[in-house]
């Protein structure tokens, strides 16, 4: 006969994106029965059924970039090995308009799921519930971006937060608190950054005192690649979107604040696009990228089938792209009969 209670159950990993972890499970049991010898009512977390709490740990499985068709210049550039940093991009200021181009350049970025939380619209026909995700990406060597998405979805708002997230990356400065010894380590002066009434203050620390603040920012500060840092913060910090907000504010602030270091005069070349202008005037103006959808319409009067096959075009020179249906003449509509 079994004892009664059994061993209680440990505590198991925290459940990630899939969804693992919950409750778990002890052995031993209550009596001789069904629930005596064997897996029986165990307390505590383990391996088992449960939910999971839906954050991310770690680098997600990255998508394949080799299909990628670029549709503006820089990403053209970008994926013909012409612009080979984002250094290049920020020193001219160019807009990014496509996540694979911080895919290409960065290929050990990170991001983590900050926050899920339901948002609410009041309609005639009741109450419209929709998912809002807080995303970061981090390389944690001086790269930083933070994407807020809201849709009816959660995996459909977590995706469009990280690209969000990529098209926002933003270099991060950092330096020393006293002596230039070894690499550099904290923020380089005392930055702010505010939103709504958040206010974070980073401070610069010595080397090995760690990060000291709240999870939200040493989150984002870790994913920035900054090792020690004090800082202070004020307001309704409880709110998490303004406090990673604020702190996104305060660390691209590390390269507003010029040193005197940064005194010295810039010499600018050509831009990318004059550079390589000859590259970019090689291709046709407009090209067909590939096959978005075909469909067959029957048609009962002659009793033929008629295919129609939408193709994808990319207008290169004014960076945007159509949709446009092939010309349905007499001579080019394929029918078959049957």
């Amino acid at each position: 006969m079994a004892e009664r209670g059994g061993t209680r159950g440990g505590f198991g990993t925290r459940g990630g994106r899939t969804g693992e972890g919950g409750r778990g499970r002890a052995e031993g049991g209550r009596g001789e029965g069904f629930r005596g010898e064997g897996e029986g009512r165990g307390r505590g977390r383990g391996e088992g059924r449960g939910r999971g709490r839906g954050r991310g740990r770690g680098q997600r499985p990255k998508e394949e970039t080799k299909g990628w068709v670029p549709v503006t210049k820089l990403g053209r550039l970008v994926n013909d090995g012409k612009i080979r940093s984002l250094e290049e991009i920020y020193l001219f200021s160019l807009p990014i308009k496509e996540a694979d181009i911080i895919d290409r350049l960065l290929p050990g970025l990170k991001d983590e799921v900050l926050k899920i939380m339901p948002v609410q619209k009041q309609t005639r026909a009741g109450q419209r519930t929709r998912f809002k995700a807080i995303v970061v990406v981090g390389d944690s060597n001086g790269h930083i971006g933070l994407g807020v998405k809201c849709s009816k979805e959660v995996a459909t708002a977590i995706r469009g937060a990280i690209i969000l997230a990529k098209l926002s990356v933003i270099p991060v400065r950092r330096g020393y608190w006293g002596n230039k010894i070894g690499a550099p380590h904290t923020v380089p002066c005392k930055v702010t950054g505010e939103c709504g009434s958040v206010l974070v203050r980073l401070i610069p620390a010595p080397r090995g005192t760690s990060l000291v603040c709240a999870p939200v920012p040493k989150k984002l500060l870790q994913m920035a690649g900054i090792q020690d840092c004090w800082t202070a913060a004020k307001g309704c910090t409880a709110t998490l979107g303004n406090f990673a907000k604020a702190t996104y504010a305060a660390m691209a602030m590390t390269y507003s604040y010029l040193t005197p270091d940064l005194w010295k005069e810039t010499v600018y070349t050509k831009t990318p696009f004059q550079e390589y202008s000859d590259h970019l005037a090689n291709t046709t103006k407009k090209l067909t990228v590939g096959v978005v959808s075909s469909f067959t319409l029957n048609n009962t009067t002659n009793a033929s089938n008629i295919e129609l096959v939408l193709f994808f075009v990319v207008d290169i020179e004014s960076d945007d792209c159509a949709a446009s249906e092939l010309p349905i003449t007499a001579n080019k509509i394929l029918a078959k009969k049957d």
